[in-house]
């Protein structure tokens, strides 16, 4: 059996356990794929990887996809990972900031990751943050450079800010829980549970995206990713504490004993559904913040042929 290889942006997380679990939890054997994880940080190198052929699947954000396939060519969103933009603004303690208030955020420094960070820029300026006049600093975590390698993007935010490093950042639930813990953050912003912008909810989505070659060459292995992905978020839904299996082997101590948790939270947004109404929202937000360049069809953007498995 030939070795798949499956890239994430970011491993000791939330954001993409669903298809984490599914390797080893051992739904993708179950479906026949011999599934290799691996990380790939930032995002956009992770879909470079996908088209240059290094990989096959990436588990990232769906709008970072056009990092490395503009205006969606070659590119097949598969399936949700889960629905919904799932990162956190938190920012320091000292700052007294309270949840759902903005203006925190002007004169500071935010850390975020690559492409990551577009969809906190846009929800700022929805929300009438100008940046410039407001002198809103949102540039790379220090430790977490863009030069790709073995980064958990959360876990270095969150180290980051404890050491007063960055003011804030924008990140993912792990990193969120971990600043809260040590007492060093507190969460302003929670776009999933509704703050901020309306809008932002369907910037992006955590997806699983493969190649058109892929899906025309081995629609048998793209439809099997998919249903592997279903039933680890069905088998998550039903018993969330079977994370913490997961979280063993992936994550160090202190975070696996965090993540199942985390999945309970989340397990009401996990459904592997696509809907238009989603895609018409992040190309919205991709057509504002520059990277696509027209109006695209949500049929050339999602790999229909595999709808009726995503329930």
């Amino acid at each position: 059996m030939t070795t798949l290889k499956l890239a994430v942006p970011d491993l000791i997380s939330n954001s993409y356990f669903p298809v984490a679990a599914a390797v080893e939890l051992g739904f993708f054997k179950e479906e026949g794929l011999d599934v290799a994880l691996e990380l790939i940080f930032p995002v956009n190198r992770a879909y470079e990887a996908l088209k240059n052929g290094d990989i096959d699947f990436v588990g990232g954000s769906a709008h970072s996809a056009l990092s490395a396939f503009p205006d969606w060519e070659g590119v097949k969103l598969l399936a949700a990972q889960g629905q919904g933009m799932y990162w956190f603004l938190v920012m320091h303690r000292d700052l007294a900031p309270s949840r759902g208030d903005l203006s925190v955020v002007k004169g500071r420094s935010i850390g975020a990751a690559p492409w990551v960070e577009m969809g906190l820029r846009r929800l700022l300026i929805e929300a009438g943050i100008d940046l410039a006049r407001d002198e809103v600093r949102i540039a790379p975590v220090p430790g977490a450079g863009s030069g790709g390698g073995m980064v958990n993007f959360g876990i270095t935010a969150a180290r980051a800010l404890e050491e007063r490093k960055i003011d804030g950042f924008w990140a993912n639930g792990m990193g969120a829980e971990t600043a809260v813990l040590s007492g060093a953050g507190v969460v302003v912003l929670d776009i999933r549970r509704g703050d901020g912008p309306k809008a932002a909810f369907d910037y992006t989505f955590a997806s699983l995206a493969a190649t058109d070659r892929l899906i025309q060459e081995k629609p048998d292995v793209a439809a099997a990713a998919v249903r592997a992905l279903v039933k680890t978020q069905k088998a998550l839904k039903e018993n969330p504490a079977i994370a913490t299996d997961v979280g063993k082997k992936l994550f160090p101590s202190t975070e696996a004993a965090l993540i199942a948790e985390l999945i309970r939270r989340d397990v009401p947004y996990y459904d592997a559904a696509i809907s238009r109404a989603t895609v018409a929202g992040m190309n919205r937000f991709a057509r504002d913040i520059g990277i696509l360049a027209r109006d695209v069809a949500y049929e050339n953007i999602v790999a229909t042929q595999f709808s009726d498995l995503w329930s």
